[in-house]
């Protein structure tokens, strides 16, 4: 028998009996393809369909979506009747862990084909939902007792079937974790857009929703992190480290040192995982630049003096946990830490983030793209401004001289021309500061870490010229940093405003820019 022959009876096989031997017959084919080189076997193995290629055989993803099915119909209990809803007995701990276990043996795609059988196949009983809201409707001329009794029936209808599940597994050992893991996938697919079901936007709403509840601020602890912590929560805090990138040891070994505060929040059922991390300056005077609170390393064994801390600049706030995204942590953290950082010197009353503009530089391309279609590039500098900028790159005034300063801003070559840097410091400025407070989402601000202090109540405080000169600044905001500082007294005012009326609380300094920018401009 040739070899092309056997193999094409090996798919026979496998197609007929996948649920009794798959794995070992698709390990026996992938032995055989290895071990022989014949002309024949290679030529049948090119004429398989793609999908069968993808796999190799396709015994493997069949016996998978046939285990799928039977891993969901044995650990998706059934949702007790209503009067049962109370006295049900909790299913076996082995089923959440046959379920931890079966999702995490799969590939990203069967995650996502599991995912969906899970949304689909185990969510809300729609026809009895849809039988109770009538039922609901027909008893609204009965006495309230009946009409309050409908409504618990309704409600409790509306229950998907998987949600018992993600409670029981968040009950055994790693649940928790698994399920912040599990949603963390969810936000994936929905990025990547290969998902736009319904019902996997109903199951991630289900997750975050419980996650919220299991994550409350009054569940979690606030530690502070110091050179004695225990070296796997200093590793994970410089991994998880996203603004300003940890350089090593010495790096770490700073940032939670003399002058300096480093917390974390973390939850009992993730030990030893912290959950969102909030790294402090202690400073005389808000801090106008990164590089003299990361770079610098002459305090590493200094005493703090306390008459030298005035201020408190939160310069780095990183959330560990992609599955944790639209749960509220981090604005508790800054709360919990002003808190903190109050009882140990009471006589503090300066609060201010350092934040940097991540996208700022992207949308100035934008706009240089969008005023050289237009037609309208004088109007983003000054004329005196254009005549130094082409004076400076050897450019023709017009289109060329927008265009060369595009290309310059997009590889960050300006930065190298002192001459061209003090040229662009104000249209830079001026420009940054109506992207901070003029560029809008919904009404509100389209920078998301201007949004995220924003909605805590900060005032857009202060722009810094020059403040991050590391090529992840330039490019990402042209160097510039700004301060949203903390106002204790006006932080409810100013974040219910926001919230409610889509009102910005910023300083002078960034009003007068946000104007001249208007002017100049004509944004």
């Amino acid at each position: 028998m040739c070899i092309a022959t056997l193999i094409q009876g090996l798919f026979w096989c496998v197609f007929v009996r996948r649920a009794m031997t798959s794995f070992h017959l698709c390990t026996t084919a992938r032995s055989l393809l290895k071990s022989y080189r014949h002309r024949a076997v290679l030529k049948t193995v090119q004429g398989l369909r793609v999908w069968e290629f993808r796999n190799m055989y396709p015994c493997t993803s069949i016996a998978v979506h046939s285990s799928m099915e039977e891993i969901l119909r044995k650990t998706v209990a059934p949702l007790p009747t209503y009067e049962m809803r109370d006295k049900s007995p909790p299913p076996p701990e082995s089923n959440s862990l046959e379920f931890m276990h079966f999702y995490k043996s799969l590939e990203k795609e069967q995650k996502l084909e599991f995912l969906e059988k899970l949304s689909h196949d185990f969510g809300v009983d729609h026809r009895w939902a849809s039988d109770l809201a009538l039922k609901l409707l027909d008893t609204q001329g009965r006495d309230v007792a009946t009409i309050l009794q409908v409504e618990d029936r309704l409600r409790y209808s509306l229950t998907p079937r998987y949600r018992q599940l993600l409670t029981h597994i968040s009950k055994v050992q790693g649940g928790v974790k698994f399920l912040v893991d599990l949603r963390a996938d969810l936000i994936e697919f929905a990025s990547l857009k290969i998902c736009d079901s319904s019902h996997m936007r109903d199951l991630n709403s289900t997750l975050k929703s419980l996650l919220s509840e299991w994550f409350s601020v009054g569940l979690l602890r606030l530690e502070r992190i110091t050179w004695q912590s225990p070296c796997e929560i200093l590793q994970k805090i410089s991994q998880y480290e996203a603004v300003h990138p940890v350089r090593n040891w010495t790096d770490i070994k700073r940032r939670v040192g003399p002058y300096r505060r480093c917390y974390a929040f973390t939850h009992a059922s993730m030990p030893g995982e912290p959950l969102v991390v909030l790294h402090v300056a202690l400073t005389e005077d808000i801090a106008n630049n990164i590089q003299g609170i990361v770079r610098e390393f002459s305090t590493l064994d200094a005493a703090e003096d306390v008459n030298k801390i005035n201020a408190a600049i939160f310069y780095s706030i990183s959330s560990t946990q992609a599955g944790l995204q639209g749960v509220e942590l981090g604005n508790y953290l800054i709360k919990r830490v002003v808190r903190e950082l109050q009882s140990e010197f009471p006589h503090m009353a300066q609060f201010s983030s350092l934040s940097p503009i991540p996208g700022f530089s992207l949308w100035l391309q934008g706009a240089l793209n969008q005023h050289k279609k237009e037609g309208r590039a004088i109007e983003l500098l000054s004329e005196q401004e254009w005549r130094e900028v082409e004076d400076v790159m050897g450019a023709a005034p017009g289109a060329p001289a927008l265009e060369a300063l595009r290309r310059l801003i997009s590889t960050s070559e300006w930065i190298r021309s002192d001459r061209l840097v003090r040229a662009l410091e104000p249209a830079l400025m001026r420009l940054c500061a109506w992207y901070l407070y003029g560029e809008k989402r919904r009404g509100y601000a389209l920078n998301p870490v201007a949004n995220f202090h924003l909605q805590n109540g900060a005032t857009m405080w202060r722009l810094n010229w020059q403040a991050d000169t590391s090529p992840r600044g330039i490019a990402n905001s042209c160097g510039i940093m700004v301060n949203y500082r903390y106002f204790l007294q006006e932080t409810s005012t100013n974040s219910a405003a926001y919230l409610q009326n889509k009102v910005i609380k910023a300083s002078e300094q960034v009003l007068g820019l946000v104007s001249q920018s208007q002017k100049n401009s004509k944004l």
